[in-house]
């Protein structure tokens, strides 16, 4: 991958590389063969990020590098590779790359593994390249599962995005062995700079809800405010106060997308004591009042009629 400086320019936001992103993509769960997009690139995908959508590669021939929040990483086939959602990254290919990649809405698949086994939801925050022994029982699974994710996702069938996100939880937990094994078999040596990116993100996670400024993020990890942004402006592109609204905007989206909570409700949850600086927060942030995001949100989420009458 090239050196620091491109890195530390605003990055652009995707929905799929090369596709402009507006609003992030609730119901969606996409796969495609990884040559189909990184060959119209010449095999070199620049840093970019997805807002709400996840990314899980399985490389079946060739290799190449990739660098994801601040982090770089060489891999080989067989491998897995995971880019959360708005994780900076970037890829170089090589020519024989092979392989599928999948692309869903994170906030569903939190959502899904939050009631049935929220032990996945780390590792569907933290980015991954984890190699995968071809004589292993775990990498037997994969090439059939990307498989399945991937005849949903071109079907036209009744539940097919409920099908896609269910074949994509039982991923992560492939995912999630693979990385235990991992961590038992690694020698624990991990640059200063991507645990403190991790630490940031774990932190981000547990306080989007309480509105905490820069300096508290800074004091929880040991380090100055200064510093903290400097982590930010490398590893996301944004300041560390914008990481901090983004984290809580994905909240805000989450809630709004797959609750029933009242917008005064869901405000008072992120601590916000004033609903209508809510509304105003959100609209800065996204172009649209709770109400307009929850009401094309769920209107993509919920089944129509006709489609049911067509199918029967």
């Amino acid at each position: 991958m090239t050196n620091d400086a491109p890195r530390r320019r605003t990055v652009p936001n995707f929905a799929l590389y090369g596709a402009e992103a507006g609003q992030a993509w609730v119901d969606m769960v996409h796969c495609e063969r990884i040559p189909a997009r990184a060959g119209r690139f010449g095999f070199e995908i620049e840093p970019h990020s997805h807002d709400g959508l996840i990314q899980s590669l399985h490389v079946t021939q060739g290799g190449g590098e990739t660098f994801i929040d601040g982090q770089d990483w060489a891999f080989a086939a067989p491998c897995l590779i995971v880019v959360p959602a708005r994780s900076v990254h970037g890829f170089r290919f090589s020519a024989d790359i092979d392989g599928h990649v999948i692309t869903a809405a994170q906030s569903a698949l939190e959502s899904v593994a939050m009631a049935a086994e929220p032990e996945l939801l780390p590792y569907m925050r933290t980015p991954a390249v984890l190699a995968i022994d071809p004589a292993s029982r775990r990498g037997t699974p994969l090439g059939p599962l990307f498989e399945a994710i991937g005849r949903e996702a071109e079907s036209h069938g009744r539940w097919q995005f409920t099908a896609g996100i269910a074949l994509t939880i039982a991923l992560f937990v492939q995912v999630a062995r693979l990385s235990e094994t991992a961590r038992l078999l690694a020698i624990p040596a991990r640059a200063a700079r991507a645990a403190r990116i991790e630490r940031l993100r774990l932190l981000l996670d547990a306080r989007c809800r309480t509105r905490q400024p820069v300096s508290s993020y800074a004091a929880a990890m040991g380090i100055t405010t200064g510093q903290l942004t400097r982590i930010c402006r490398e590893a996301f592109g944004v300041s560390a106060i914008e990481a901090i609204d983004l984290r809580s905007i994905h909240e805000a989206k989450r809630l709004l997308g797959y609750s029933v909570m009242s917008v005064k409700h869901i405000a008072s949850e992120l601590g916000f004591e004033d609903e209508a600086y809510f509304s105003r927060f959100f609209r800065k942030q996204t172009g649209l009042r709770p109400t307009e995001y929850r009401a094309n949100a769920q209107s993509r989420l919920a089944p129509t009629l006709s489609d049911e009458t067509k199918a029967t």
